[in-house]
C-alpha cells in the first residue's frame, strides 16, 4: 500500500497566491500526496455578490439549493484550478477532480438541518491509488453526489472530506494546513491534543468553528484508518514536529 499523505489546504489564506505558492513548494518533497482544498471565502464572496444568504452553524455552511450551485461552481472551478496551477508550477503533475469525477466520493445528506449538505459515505480509494501510481497528484474539490440521486452535488465540508479520504487510503499522515499554527490555548500553540480532550476544548470555547471541525474530523480519521494527524500552518508541510498532533491517547509527561 502506498505511504501517502493527505493534505487539506484551507483557511483565509487560500485566496492569497503567495501563500498557495509557499504551500506548493513545501508539498513537493512529500510525494505521494493527495490534496483536498476548501474555498469558503470565495463561496461567501460570490454568494454575497449574487444576493444569496451566507450562514454557518458550528463552522459548517448552511447550503440551500441555490447556494449549493455556487459551491460547486467555485470549488470545482476556479478554486480547484488555482491549486492545480500552483502545484504544477513547482513541478508536481497535479490533476484536478471533484468528488463527482470517476465516482470518487459518494455522500449521504447530513442529518443536521444544513440544507444541501452531505457526509461522505464512500471513497473510491482505488481511483486515487491509480492516479498516484501514475505519478499524478490528485487535487480534490469537496463536492459529492448523493447516493442514488441526481442533481446538484452535495456540499461536503473539506475537513470531513480530507478525513474520509485519509481513512480510506490508510494515510501515513493527514495534515490540515491553514493560517493558524495549531490548536492555541492561552496564546500558546499546543504540541498535541488527545482525542479524549477535544469535546472539552470545544465546550470551553478554546476550539471553535473551523478548528472544532478539524479536531473532530481528525479524530474520526484516526479512528477509521489514518495513521497520524497534525493541524497547523504551512510549516507543518516541511517540519515533522510543527503544528498540533491529534493523538488517540493522552500524552504522558516526559
Amino acid at each position: 500500500m502506498l505511504k501517502v499523505r493527505v493534505v487539506k489546504l484551507g483557511g483565509n489564506e487560500l485566496d492569497r497566491p503567495e501563500w498557495l505558492a509557499a504551500c506548493a513548494d513545501a508539498l513537493k518533497p512529500l510525494e505521494p500526496v493527495v490534496v483536498v482544498h476548501g474555498g469558503g471565502q470565495a463561496v461567501t464572496a460570490l454568494s454575497r455578490r449574487l444576493g444569496l444568504p451566507v450562514e454557518k452553524r458550528d463552522g459548517l455552511r448552511v447550503t440551500p439549493p441555490e447556494v449549493a450551485e455556487v459551491v460547486e461552481m467555485v470549488l470545482a472551478g476556479p478554486a480547484n484550478r488555482a491549486v492545480v496551477a500552483a502545484l504544477r508550477a513547482v513541478g508536481l503533475d497535479a490533476i484536478g477532480l471533484s468528488g463527482v469525477d470517476g465516482g470518487l466520493l459518494t455522500a449521504q445528506p447530513s442529518a443536521a438541518a444544513l440544507g444541501h449538505v452531505g457526509e461522505i459515505s464512500a471513497v473510491r480509494a482505488s481511483l486515487l491509488e491509480s492516479l498516484l501510481l501514475a505519478g499524478l497528484t490528485p487535487v480534490v474539490a469537496p463536492v459529492a453526489p448523493a447516493a442514488g440521486r441526481e442533481g446538484v452535488p452535495l456540499n461536503v465540508n473539506a475537513d470531513h472530506a480530507a478525513a474520509a479520504i485519509a481513512a480510506a487510503l490508510r494515510a501515513k499522515e493527514l495534515l490540515y494546513v491553514s493560517d493558524v499554527p495549531g490548536v492555541v490555548v492561552d496564546g500558546v500553540a499546543q504540541d498535541c491534543v488527545a482525542t479524549s480532550d477535544i469535546e472539552v476544548l470545544i465546550e470551553l470555547g478554546v476550539a471553535t468553528d473551523g478548528m472544532a471541525t478539524k479536531l473532530r474530523a481528525g479524530a474520526a480519521a484516526l479512528q477509521s484508518g489514518a495513521q497520524a494527524v497534525r493541524i497547523g500552518d504551512v510549516h507543518v508541510l516541511g517540519h515533522p514536529t510543527a503544528g498540533t498532533r491529534v493523538l488517540t491517547a493522552t500524552p504522558q509527561p516526559a
